[in-house]
C-alpha cells in the first residue's frame, strides 16, 4: 500500500471483504485544492470589485466574510451526510452547483447579488472535508496523519494558489469576473473525474442509516463525549481566525501607499508562500509519531512569529511575505494536527467529528474576516496584526494538559 493510492476493503453485508478499486490520495488532494480554491480566491480581487462595483473597501471585504460564513454553513449542513450517503452521487450534486453560483457570481451586477452568489457556491464548495474523513477513514490509524497532511497540502496548495491565479486572470482579463469564469470551468471539469476516484459509500452496506434531522440534532453530543474534539474544535477556530485576519487585510494593506500594489501583484503573494506550503506536509508523519498536542503548538508558534514580523515592517515587501509565509506553515501544520485527532476518534462518525471539527474552525475564519474588514477600516494595520495574535494566544493553552489526546 503506497501513500497515493490505498486499497481499503469494505464489508458486504455477506460478512465477506471485497476490494473495490484504488483510492487516489493524489486525486482528492487535487479535488480538494480546486473546490477549497473558490473560498479564496475572490481576496486579492476585493479592492478591484470595490472600484467595479462602486462600494466601498468594507463592503466588498464582506465578500471574504460570506465565503467563510457560507462554507461553515455547508460544513454543518452537508458534510455529515458523507457518513451515511451516496459518496459519488453526493460529490457530482455539489459540484454542479458550485460551478452554477460561480457563473451567477462572474455575472452579479451588484455587490448584493455578488454576496448572496459567494454565501451559495461557498455553501456547495465543501468537498475538501467530505474527501479528508473519507481517505483517512479508509487508511486506517496508522497512515491518518500522512493522509491528512497530504490532502492538507492539496488544500494549503488550492487556497494560497488561488489568490496568484485569480490575481492573474483578472488583470490578463480586464476584470475581476475573468476569475470566477476560470473557477466555474475548473470546479466543473472536476465531475469528469472525482465521483469515479470515490468509493460508492464510506459506511457499510450493512450499517443502519441515520436519519439526517438526528445526525444533525447528535452533533453536539458529539462535542461534549469527546476531549479530544473539543480542544482541536477550539484551537483551529482560533489559529483559523489569526489567519483570516492576515489574509483579509493583507490585500488592502497591499494595495494602499507606500506599496500600491494591484490585484496581480497581490496575488503573488500566494506565490511567494508555496514553500511554506509545501514544508506543512511533514506535519502529518510528525503527527503520527509526537501526537497532535506537540505539533499544534510548534504551529501556534509559527503564526505568532510570522504576525511579528509583518507587524514589526508594514511597508517593507520581504517582510510581508517572510511573515505570510510562516502564518501559512504555521496555519497549515496545526489543521493537520487537529485533524488527525478528530479523525482518530473512529471511522464510524469520521464526517460528523469533522464537521464539528470544520466548523467551529470556519467559524473562526470567519469572524476573522469581518474583525479584519472593519478593524483596518478604523484603525489600520497594527490593529489588525494585534487582533490576530490576540486570537492565535487564546488556542496556545488548548490541551495543555493532556498534549497526547487521541
Amino acid at each position: 500500500m503506497t501513500l497515493l493510492s490505498l486499497h481499503p476493503r469494505t464489508a458486504t453485508p455477506s460478512g465477506t471483504a471485497s476490494a473495490p478499486a484504488p483510492l487516489n490520495v493524489l486525486v482528492l488532494a487535487v479535488a480538494g485544492a480546486v473546490t477549497v480554491a473558490n473560498v479564496y480566491f475572490p481576496q486579492p480581487l476585493l479592492a478591484a470589485v470595490a472600484r467595479g462595483l462602486a462600494v466601498s473597501d468594507r463592503t466588498a471585504g464582506l465578500v471574504a466574510t460570506a465565503g467563510q460564513l457560507g462554507y461553515a454553513l455547508g460544513i454543518l449542513l452537508l458534510v455529515p451526510l458523507a457518513d451515511t450517503a451516496r459518496l459519488r452521487r453526493l460529490t457530482g450534486v455539489l459540484l454542479a452547483l458550485t460551478a452554477g453560483a460561480l457563473l451567477v457570481a462572474a455575472a452579479a451586477p451588484n455587490v448584493l447579488t455578488l454576496l448572496l452568489a459567494t454565501l451559495a457556491l461557498s455553501t456547495t464548495t465543501v468537498l475538501p472535508q467530505i474527501l479528508t474523513p473519507v481517505a483517512a477513514a479508509l487508511a486506517g490509524p496508522e497512515r491518518c496523519g500522512r493522509v491528512v497532511g497530504v490532502i492538507g497540502l492539496g488544500l494549503t496548495l488550492g487556497s494560497t494558489l488561488s489568490r496568484t491565479v485569480s490575481g492573474a486572470v483578472s488583470d490578463a482579463g480586464g476584470s475581476w469576473r475573468a476569475a470566477y469564469l476560470v473557477a466555474a470551468a475548473a470546479t466543473a471539469a472536476l465531475l469528469w473525474v472525482l465521483p469515479r476516484a470515490l468509493p460508492e459509500r464510506l459506511a457499510a452496506a450493512d450499517r443502519p442509516r441515520v436519519p439526517y434531522g438526528r445526525m444533525l440534532a447528535g452533533l453536539p453530543r458529539l462535542l461534549g463525549a469527546h476531549r479530544a474534539l473539543r480542544v482541536a474544535a477550539l484551537r483551529g477556530a482560533c489559529v483559523f481566525a489569526a489567519y483570516s485576519v492576515f489574509w483579509a487585510a493583507l490585500v488592502f494593506q497591499l494595495a494602499a501607499p507606500p506599496l500600491g500594489y494591484g490585484p496581480g501583484a497581490v496575488g503573488l503573494f500566494g506565490l511567494f508562500t508555496v514553500p511554506a506550503a509545501l514544508a506543512s506536509a511533514y506535519a502529518g508523519p510528525l503527527t503520527d509519531r509526537l501526537g497532535a498536542g506537540p505539533v499544534g503548538r510548534w504551529a501556534l508558534g509559527c503564526v505568532a512569529l510570522g504576525l511579528a514580523v509583518a507587524g514589526l515592517a508594514p511597508g517593507s515587501p520581504v517582510a510581508l511575505v517572510a511573515g505570510a509565509g510562516l502564518v501559512v506553515l504555521g496555519t497549515s501544520s496545526c489543521q493537520v494536527a487537529n485533524q488527525s485527532r478528530v479523525l482518530g476518534l473512529g471511522r464510524a462518525v469520521a464526517a460528523r467529528v469533522n464537521t464539528v471539527f470544520m466548523l467551529a474552525t470556519f467559524g473562526g475564519g470567519a469572524l476573522g474576516s469581518l474583525t479584519a474588514a472593519w478593524l483596518y477600516g478604523a484603525y489600520g494595520w497594527t490593529a489588525v496584526v494585534l487582533a490576530a495574535a490576540g486570537f492565535t494566544a487564546v488556542g496556545l493553552p488548548a490541551g495543555a494538559r493532556r498534549p497526547r489526546v487521541a
